[in-house]
Parts: C-alpha cells; sequence; structure tokens
C-alpha cells in the first residue's frame, strides 16, 4: 500500500462501522426491535407531515426515513440516534424548493451529503459542540415557530399561498379562512394536536400521535368531512438514478448545501448528545456521526428523499423505549420500509389537518419552556443571543440566525473578557529587600510606581487598557508587572508600545518585568519591547526592575546618593 492509500486508510478507518456493532445486536434484540417499533409508530405522521411541509410531498418523507434512517443507523457515531426527516431541515429546504425546485433540493441533499463526509474526514465533529446554549434554545424556539406557522394553511382547510416567507404565507392562508372558513379542518387539527399534547402528559409511553392520526382518518372517512387528504402515494420506493440532479444550477446551489450540512452537522450531533445524556454508558463518536450523515444524505436524495438529520424527539422516544443497539434504528426504517410498500393505499387517505395537528403538537414540544424561562432570567447576555437568534430564525433563515447567534454571542463574549483586564497599583514594599528602612521606601514609593496588568491584553481589551495607561500621574518610574497576562495579540502588543512611547514623552522612564515566554514574541515581532530591551529596561523579575529603578533615580539625582 503506498503512502497516500496508508494515509487515507488511517483516516477512513476510525468512522467505518466495527465489529463489535454488530455484537451488539444480540444482547438485547428483542428489546431493540419493541423499541423499533415504538419508533416507527411515532416516526410514521412526522415522517409524512415534514415530508408534505418541504413540498416534495408524503413519500419524500417516508423515503428519508426509510433510507437515511437505515444508513444512518450502520454508519452513525450513535447507537441510539434515530435519523429521518425533521423540521428543522424542512425549514431550510422550504425557501431552496420554492427557488430550484424538486430537483434543487435533492441536488442540495447529495451536496451536503459530500460535504458532511469531508468534515468527518477533517475531524470536524468536536467542534460543531462549540455553539452556545442560547444559540441552541434561540434557533430551536424559532424552528418551533416556524413549524408551527408553515401548518396553518393545512390547519384551516385552505390551500398553501406561494412564496417562501411563512409569516406572509400564515397571513394569506388566515385571509383566505376568513373569506371561505373550513371549520373541519380547524376542529380535526385542534382536536389532534390536544390529544397529542394532553395525553403525552398524562401518558408519555402512549404513541398518541398515531392514534391521533387514525382516528381522524377514520372520521373524516365515516363523516366524509370536506377535508384535504395527501392523495397520490405509490407503494414502494422509486429506482435510485442521478436523473434529479441539476447540473445547470449546481454552481447557485453551493452556497444552500453548505447551510443544510451545516444544520445536518449541528442538529445530528446536539440529538447524538441527548442520547449520550439520557444513557448510562454511552458516548457518540462525533466524527463517525457526521460520516453517516454524510452518507445518509448521499444516498437518500437517490431514491427521492430529503436531506436527513438526528431527530432529537424520535431518539428521545428510542432511548426512552429501552434501545441499547443500532438494531433498534434499523428496525425503526424497516418497519416504515413495509409500511411504504404494502399500506400506500392507506396512509393516502389521511387527512392533511392531522397531520397539521401533530406537527403543530411537534412544534409545541420542541420548545423546554423551562430551560428558556431560566437562560432568558440569567443573564441580559444569554437573554439577548436567545431573542436574537429566535428572531432570526423567523424573520430571516435558520443559517443566518445560527451565524448571527454566533456573532452576537462572540461579540458578548469578548466584551466580557475585555472587561476582565485590569491595570491595578501595587505596593513595592513586598518587592524590596529587607535592608532598606521606611525612609528610602517612601522615597521610593513616590517616585517610583508598579502597575500589575491582569487578564487578556487583545483587540477588544486594548483601547480601554491604552486610556488607562495613559492617565497615570506623574511619576519618575513606572514597573509595568506582565506576569499576569493571560494573552496578548496584534493590537494588545500594538497599544501597549503606543502606551510606553507617550510615557516617555512625558519624560517617564518604563520598565517591563515578568514577561511569559509565549509574549516575547507579539511583542518582538512589532517592536513593542526592542528599544527597552536594548536599553536594558526587560527584566525576568520585578525586584530586578525595582533595582534598575533606584540605580537610575540616584543617578539623575531625584534620590539622594546617601540612601544608595
Amino acid at each position: 500500500m503506498t503512502p497516500v492509500l496508508r494515509a487515507g486508510w488511517a483516516r477512513l478507518r476510525p468512522v467505518l462501522p466495527a465489529r463489535a456493532d454488530l455484537a451488539a445486536f444480540g444482547r438485547h434484540p428483542r428489546r431493540d426491535l419493541l423499541a423499533g417499533l415504538t419508533v416507527a409508530i411515532v416516526a410514521l405522521p412526522l415522517a409524512l407531515g415534514f415530508g408534505i411541509s418541504s413540498g416534495l410531498g408524503a413519500q419524500a418523507g417516508l423515503a428519508t426515513a426509510v433510507v437515511a434512517g437505515a444508513l444512518a443507523a450502520v454508519f452513525g457515531g450513535s447507537a441510539l440516534q434515530v435519523s429521518g426527516p425533521t423540521g428543522a431541515m424542512t425549514v431550510v429546504l422550504v425557501p431552496i424548493m420554492h427557488a430550484y425546485g424538486a430537483s434543487g433540493v435533492l441536488t442540495v441533499g447529495v451536496l451536503a451529503g459530500l460535504l458532511l463526509l469531508g468534515l468527518a474526514l477533517a475531524r470536524a465533529g468536536r467542534f460543531m459542540m462549540l455553539v452556545p446554549a442560547p444559540v441552541v434554545e434561540g434557533f430551536t424556539l424559532g424552528i418551533a415557530c416556524v413549524i408551527g406557522m408553515q401548518q396553518v394553511p393545512a390547519a384551516l382547510g385552505v390551500p398553501t399561498p406561494g412564496g417562501d416567507k411563512v409569516l406572509a404565507v400564515a397571513w394569506q392562508a388566515i385571509r383566505d379562512f376568513a373569506a371561505r372558513p373550513n371549520w373541519a379542518a380547524f376542529a380535526m387539527t385542534a382536536a389532534v394536536a390536544a390529544l397529542i399534547l394532553v395525553g403525552g402528559r398524562l401518558r408519555p409511553s402512549v404513541p398518541f400521535s398515531l392514534l391521533a392520526v387514525v382516528a381522524a382518518t377514520l372520521v373524516a372517512e365515516l363523516v366524509n368531512l370536506p377535508v384535504a387528504r395527501i392523495d397520490a402515494l405509490p407503494a414502494g420506493l422509486p429506482a435510485p438514478s442521478l436523473e434529479f440532479l441539476d447540473v445547470a444550477a449546481l454552481s447557485s446551489l453551493v452556497a444552500p448545501a453548505f447551510a443544510v450540512a451545516a444544520l445536518a452537522a449541528l442538529e445530528s450531533l446536539l440529538s447524538a448528545a441527548v442520547a449520550d445524556g439520557m444513557s448510562v454508558n454511552h458516548r457518540h463518536d462525533p466524527d463517525r456521526e457526521l460520516f453517516g450523515q454524510g452518507v445518509a444524505n448521499l444516498i437518500a436524495p437517490l431514491f427521492g428523499g430529503l436531506p436527513a438529520t438526528g431527530a432529537i424527539a424520535r431518539t428521545a422516544v428510542n432511548v426512552r423505549a429501552g434501545a441499547s443497539s443500532r438494531l433498534a434504528a434499523l428496525a425503526h426504517a424497516a418497519i416504515l420500509g413495509v409500511i411504504v410498500f404494502t399500506a400506500a393505499g392507506l396512509v393516502a387517505r389521511i387527512p392533511l389537518a392531522a397531520l397539521a395537528g401533530v406537527l403543530l403538537a411537534t412544534a409545541a414540544r420542541m420548545v423546554e419552556v423551562g430551560s428558556v424561562r431560566a437562560m432568558l432570567r440569567s443573564t441580559r447576555a444569554d437573554a439577548v443571543v436567545l431573542a436574537s437568534t429566535a428572531i432570526a430564525t423567523l424573520v430571516l433563515d435558520l443559517v443566518t440566525a445560527v451565524i448571527l447567534g454566533l456573532i452576537v454571542a462572540g461579540a458578548l463574549a469578548l466584551r466580557a473578557i475585555a472587561r476582565d483586564v485590569r491595570l491595578d497599583t501595587v505596593p513595592l514594599r513586598a518587592d524590596l529587600p529587607d535592608d532598606h528602612d521606611a525612609e528610602e521606601h517612601e522615597l521610593l514609593a513616590e517616585h517610583i510606581v508598579a502597575y500589575r496588568l491582569d487578564g487578556p491584553l487583545f483587540f477588544a481589551a486594548a483601547h480601554r487598557f491604552l486610556l488607562e495607561l495613559s492617565e497615570v500621574a506623574d511619576v519618575s518610574v513606572i514597573i509595568l508587572r506582565m506576569s499576569r497576562i493571560t494573552t496578548i495579540d496584534a493590537s494588545g502588543a500594538l497599544v501597549l508600545g503606543d502606551a510606553i512611547t507617550r510615557l516617555e514623552r512625558r519624560g517617564i522612564i518604563v520598565y517591563v518585568s515578568g514577561i511569559r515566554d509565549g509574549h516575547h514574541r507579539p511583542l518582538r515581532a512589532l517592536g513593542t519591547i526592542a528599544r527597552l530591551d536594548e536599553a536594558g529596561q526587560v527584566f525576568a523579575s520585578t525586584p530586578e526592575a525595582i533595582a534598575a529603578a533606584r540605580r537610575h533615580l540616584h543617578r539623575t539625582g531625584v534620590l539622594p546618593s546617601a540612601t544608595g
């Protein structure tokens, strides 16, 4: 094997399925199969609903749940993760569907799969977990609102207005309903959502979503209610094909593909982390999880499926149902596959209003009210980040919202760090030898001031530091103690040099002590201490700097020679 192939295999091997995964299937097969059945019951109406919400139809949602669910279970980095179509991904796909059509969405899925594979091989999984909690809560809240508004047309029994702005679409649907109300659809949606929310609170182990959809379908059939249905749902999955690839629009689809890949990575890793927290000894591999999602998103569009991610709600159901290996997620995909091939005709009779009720209840349960309330009350910065991310998700789009949230969170974090920089006056007595009398201590204190710099000296704090140091009262010598500076960048080094120059113009001699080894490079590269170093004004310790300052004061006659 050549060195190139050997290096490639070394990167690929850690993210491939291992023999231990197969061995885990035999530990608790009955429990895993039961968990898979439970998740499939929960996933069926969600897959249908998210497929319809995306614009590609119910069949696309089912194809995603079957194909992506199976592939992510085999190749993913979590043994408990369940993948498929999700509300967050639907929010991102609606504008792509509106602009490029079905072929654009499927092409974006393939490109996103390739990007996820690249992230996995680049070992980027650990970096995806650095997103601050307020950003996660903010876009989760925003997603829930968007999903809820996407259901307004179906919930009101009116045709979905054109456009990709959910606020405008929801408002137009309300106006259409006011002109020609469909109370049967509205009542069905409200009843399904209420049954899921109330029943789920009282009996969490009962699959009320499926029961509510079945009941609504039976009522619609028996009473012949005037509600729209899924209708056309062919049995089975389409043959894999590359004919859908929109080669002409490939260059314009790269940016949406990055957005889809970023969302798939973020949501999948968050979901896997939730699974870890709910289990005892399970820990996911983030890079392998990205690889599994990459494979799933690369292959699912070939069967007409949507881009997929790890689904937090279905994963939580899987863990609570007792899943212990990947067999549960595989069983969930297999059961949905059986439904696709054998019960497509029955599924096609499900009213859209019933699915709207399921997704409205899902959106409501996505929001952890207690967590959001606590985060809003914790600090003003957290509240600003959460609110701005949620509003941006609602008004703009999810990826822009996450980027905006990260920028706001980063800016506020830098502001907080910058406030930690302190310039404190420190007494000389502790650094003076014991053979000096009180009179000499007083004389030295009149002419020498030592300042200790604490914290990071970087661009966000540099301006304030310059102002503070420039306002120092007139003395003969200033000693800058730098041993407690945690980090220093080019801006900090330049500002420090500017402050030293301003002090010297006022006739103040500056000595520097305690520079850490890692800080010499920026200070020397930018010439901040070059002149001081040549003049012998840079010292390893503060006592050495004080001794040099005393000698200077004796030479200049500021201190009488008798004190020497």
